[in-house]
């Protein structure tokens, strides 16, 4: 991509309704623009980064299992009147049809949709357990959205449901998803800051659990077991005092961005439907469930959150808008320069190399440096007429000092 025809242009300051760090870096760099409060458009780098997390979270959620499907936002008011959502949950966006009168819901979560989809396919036991997911944007009527990102009205999410014959099938597929959630955060670049967290299971079960990063605009308090790596959210700590994993009562208070969750639901949304299936023994049994979801453009927010520092933004490699940011020091002033390098965006691109390349000539080179490092991308190129034709600055965004390569070391450097 040629910075250039890249839009939009980076900007020198934060939008001034912008407080969280999440919001102000992701807006001045370009990756975000705010239509209102808790919406927002994911501009041309910003749609790469969610892309890049939504790769991640589909593979993991194929390796367990999972089946993709997409359901709509829009549903009707009866199925949430079966679970007594309908007057009970308040972020429940709700509106009447000009034309039939009717009652609708945006969706904030799915398993008024999903539960009914299955039932209309008879199961057996033989056809279980089953693993549903999707990628969806959800709306939330947020009394207060705030933190950039991180508490929005529309935002994208994955959600799993999981479908079983028995209680002991849920708690041993819980294990799986508590596995895959480790991996996509560990491939995100913020595994080392990421906890499973106990918390409330409201109507479910003991516990739930979420996955929660440890950053200081959270708006979450965990209690950290630095021994186990897992912590307990504060909402609970009064009854669980203890680590529950150890028993150690060494608990580390700390802020966090809740990233993630699971929970066992067990029957609270297959018995409003009546969703059976037929056991070996031929009688009908309700069906056993679970979901586990998580939040992808709080998750590019998070990310945002624990990489930056004064100068910008940080992206870890895996999911980063583009792996190289290419400067051309030279443009509009050395032609031989300028031609190298072309000569190795074009050896870059033809490598599968993804690359922005700053061609641009109306910017100076300080303002080109300082795009790089707002940006964030994990490799800085620099040419110039300084370095000429043959030779090249190298260096990695988290790093201090930069080194003169040739050219053909590059890929050796990149790969």
């Amino acid at each position: 991509m040629r910075q250039s025809q890249l839009f939009p242009k980076t900007q020198k300051e934060a939008p001034k309704d912008e407080t969280a760090l999440n919001a102000k870096l992701l807006a001045r760099a370009g990756f975000v623009d705010k239509l209102m409060a808790g919406v927002y458009t994911f501009l041309p780098l910003g749609l790469r980064v969610l892309k890049k997390i939504e790769d991640i979270i589909r593979e993991e959620m194929t390796k367990a299992g999972g089946q993709e499907i997409l359901m709509p936002v829009l549903q009707p008011k009866e199925n949430w009147q079966k679970t007594g959502r309908w007057d009970s949950l308040d972020i429940l966006f709700k509106f009447v049809s000009h034309y039939s009168k009717n009652e609708y819901a945006l969706g904030p979560t799915h398993e008024e949709v999903v539960s009914p989809l299955v039932k209309k396919f008879s199961l057996s036991y033989k056809n279980l357990p089953l693993y549903l997911f999707q990628i969806q944007t959800k709306f939330r009527d947020e009394k207060r959205a705030k933190s950039g990102l991180l508490r929005g009205r529309e935002f994208l999410m994955k959600d799993l449901y999981s479908f079983h014959a028995s209680e002991k099938d849920l708690d041993d597929y819980y294990k799986v998803m508590e596995n895959s959630y480790k991996n996509i955060f560990e491939k995100a670049g913020i595994g080392k800051k990421t906890y499973l967290t106990f918390a409330s299971g409201g109507s479910f079960s003991k516990y739930s659990h979420e996955f929660q990063t440890e950053a200081e605009v959270g708006e979450d308090v965990i209690f950290l077991c630095e021994k186990c790596r897992v912590a307990v959210n504060s909402e609970i700590k009064k009854e669980q005092k203890t680590c529950p994993q150890c028993d150690s009562n060494d608990l580390v208070e700390k802020k966090a961005i809740e990233v993630g969750n699971i929970f066992k639901l067990k029957t609270k949304y297959s018995n409003p439907f009546k969703l059976k299936f037929i056991a070996q023994d031929g009688s009908e049994k309700d069906v056993v469930m679970g979901c586990y979801g998580i939040g992808l453009s709080r998750l590019v927010a998070a990310i945002a959150e624990v990489h930056n520092d004064e100068n910008g933004l940080i992206w870890p490699e895996a999911v980063a808008p583009f792996k190289v940011h290419l400067i051309n020091l030279a443009a509009g002033k050395t032609s031989s320069v300028e031609g190298a390098a072309d000569k190795l965006y074009k050896m870059l691109l033809d490598k599968n190399i993804e690359v922005l390349y700053d061609d641009r000539e109306d910017i100076s080179s300080g303002e080109k440096l300082v795009d790089v490092d707002l940006i964030g991308l994990p490799w800085r190129l620099v040419i110039s007429e300084k370095t000429g034709t043959d030779k090249i600055e190298l260096k990695k965004r988290d790093e201090k000092e930069a080194k003169l390569i040739s050219q053909n070391e590059i890929l050796k450097h990149l790969q």
